[in-house]
């Protein structure tokens, strides 16, 4: 099986400068455009099916995706973006600096968990289950799934054991195989990775 793991098209709440998140947020123009030269590099690729997260930004960009591809979408409620910002989702940076500066403070570090954000372990617990799910149906030989940064970090350091992403860009993608219910990177598109010593 060929996995395309796809991230959405760059939001509104980017060029605003929102925490997202759980924020649901849509595609700005850019994103638009970012989605359509996505579905023309992918137009070819023979995937047989969309698994997408249920934020409208994701949607967006897979019914984008659709335009080249004439296939299904399927929407898969566990394929959300993780809630790490807590109360402070939706809210641009400036107005939380103002008006909960500890909680930005927090937020600096990595493992902190803020008022109303879902821990780390839930959320890797979360999106592994979902696609071990989606890669388990065993009737399509080339899939892909619409979704968000975080969960890329996840499907990369859980399921393949590489640690070495520091940047996913707006739509970027990675193409994974499977096979013997073993998973491997084949190649990626718009993730910077560290540099090897």
């Amino acid at each position: 099986m060929k996995i395309y793991l796809i991230r959405h098209g760059q939001t509104i709440g980017d060029v605003e400068d929102r925490y997202g998140g759980a924020y649901d947020d849509e595609l700005s123009d850019k994103g638009k455009i970012q989605a359509h030269e996505l579905a023309n590099r992918l137009g070819n690729s023979g995937i047989q099916i969309l698994f997408c997260s249920p934020m409208t930004r994701a949607q967006q960009t897979a019914k984008i995706l659709k335009t080249k591809l004439s296939c299904e979408i399927k929407t898969i409620k566990d394929l959300r973006e993780r809630n790490k910002n807590g109360i402070l989702t939706g809210m641009t940076r400036d107005e939380a600096k103002i008006k909960y500066p500890k909680l930005v403070e927090e937020l600096k570090d990595y493992r902190s968990q803020i008022q109303g954000a879902e821990s780390q372990e839930d959320f890797a617990k979360r999106i592994k289950k979902a696609f071990m799910e989606i890669t388990g149906v065993s009737n399509y030989s080339t899939i892909a799934i619409v979704t968000h940064g975080m969960p890329f970090w996840v499907i990369f350091g859980d399921i393949l054991n590489d640690n070495r992403i520091i940047n996913i860009a707006d739509c970027a993608y990675a193409v994974l195989n499977k096979e013997d219910h073993k998973f491997t990177l084949d190649r990626s598109d718009g993730i910077d990775y560290k540099k090897e010593k």
